[in-house]
């Protein structure tokens, strides 16, 4: 695979000979199973795949390249690179300026740019409207464009399905910028329609029964379907895509869902399905679903609570959040500095967006048990921060070197 150039700060040495180790021992990656670093009095249990992806490392590399190479230019993100604090945090103080928020809102007006200057499109892609846009001011898009390939891949693969008329419906949160831009992409060549979730396709399929009165299609999906969308005509041939960071089970489910739908409405067989339903299951990013699955095999282990590391407004990392806290206590932190004290952790909800206080996260027995994963888009020097905190409260910092000499 590509190596990519990820500036040293965000590097780790523990947790870099931890993934060589790994790596080395399981080379075909079907052992899920957690990296166990053991302190004695601590016991971190650190998940078998987490951090930065291809996608995000392809994007640093070309954004920071891109900072070096143009000195004398203003330079522009389209919005953030990715959903980490930390990196965004590092490009604007290198003077990078943002387009917009993660909503889309207008920050900087694209009026305000001219043919000189360098915007850079970030790792979710973005609109045909907006390439348009940027292309009409002179600014040469596609020099600076970090988008994922896996995210490009769901935008080929809905084009491909597209050429045999069936509608795409894309499983993604409507306001993720991954999801505006697949949307855009597939409502170019078909109807398109987002779901968010499994509540949200089950409405979708009382339209395909016709159990529901198409009218009111119109007002329960406002928002969420290309112009001209036809419920009548256009869900008679569907296939499913999704926001690569989206639970891959969840997208699973849905797909599966729809398929069953279409099964029964037109009285299939498994021979006959592909008349009424696309199979797009290679559109799973792969990042998605090994960090995914690392946490089902981290979850195999006893513990006393689980700490996921990211950015609060990551949906890859919310999704890891959302699978451990169905076992045990889980704390969503976006670094070390959240962990106040051995008795105050800092962390977030991502149901209702608040950040809150939670006193005697840690309890008072020996060993303490800790799960321990990050999102996609976080550095591996946050995580190592995160362990050397947790490290220090139990006053076994002499253990660190030996437990790298234990990796390497």
């Amino acid at each position: 695979m590509k190596q990519f150039n990820v500036p040293i700060i965000y590097r780790s040495p523990l947790i870099a000979a931890i993934k060589n180790k790994r790596k080395q021992q399981d080379k075909m990656k079907k052992d899920f199973s957690p990296a166990l670093l053991d302190f004695g009095s601590l016991q971190i249990y650190l998940a078998r795949h987490f951090g930065f992806c291809y996608g995000v490392e392809n994007a640093i590399d070309i954004a920071f390249r891109t900072i070096d190479e143009n000195p004398d230019k203003r330079i522009f993100l389209l919005s953030e690179m990715i959903h980490n604090p930390q990196v965004n945090a590092d490009l604007q103080q290198r003077g990078v300026q943002f387009l917009q928020d993660t909503k889309g809102k207008q920050l900087i007006p694209f009026e305000a740019l001219n043919k000189e200057d360098v915007v850079i499109i970030p790792a979710f892609g973005t609109t045909l409207a907006i390439e348009e846009k940027l292309s009409s001011i002179g600014i040469a898009i596609a020099k600076y464009n970090t988008t994922c390939p896996f995210v490009e891949k769901v935008w080929n693969r809905s084009e491909q399905i597209a050429t045999k008329q069936y509608t795409v419906i894309v499983h993604g949160k409507p306001t993720h910028e991954e999801t505006r831009a697949t949307f855009s992409h597939a409502a170019h060549n078909t109807p398109t329609l987002i779901v968010n979730d499994m509540a949200e396709t089950i409405l979708v399929s009382k339209y395909i029964t016709g159990e529901k009165p198409s009218k009111e299609f119109y007002n329960e999906f406002k928002g969420r379907f290309s112009e001209g969308f036809d419920v009548e005509k256009d869900l008679q041939r569907i296939g499913v895509v999704n926001q690569t960071t989206m639970l891959a089970s969840d997208t699973q489910a849905i797909a599966d869902y729809l398929k069953q739908v279409m099964l029964d409405k037109f009285t299939l067989t498994a021979a006959s399905i592909e008349e009424r339903f696309a199979d797009t299951r290679d559109t799973l990013c792969y990042a998605t679903n090994d960090n995914q699955t690392a946490v089902y095999g981290l979850l195999q282990t006893p513990a006393d609570l689980a700490i996921v590391v990211g950015g609060y407004n990551s949906s890859n990392t919310s999704h890891l959040v959302e699978l451990c806290e169905s076992t045990l206590p889980t704390y969503f932190i976006s670094s070390e500095e959240k962990i106040m004290s051995s008795t105050e952790i800092m962390h977030h909800n991502f149901h209702t967006k608040q950040e809150i206080t939670t006193v005697g996260f840690l309890p008072n027995k020996e060993p303490v048990k800790i799960l321990l994963t990050s999102g996609a888009s976080c550095p591996d020097a946050v995580v190592e921060g995160v362990i050397n905190k947790l490290v220090s409260f139990y006053k076994v910092q002499h253990k660190l070197q030996h437990i790298i000499n234990e990796f390497s």
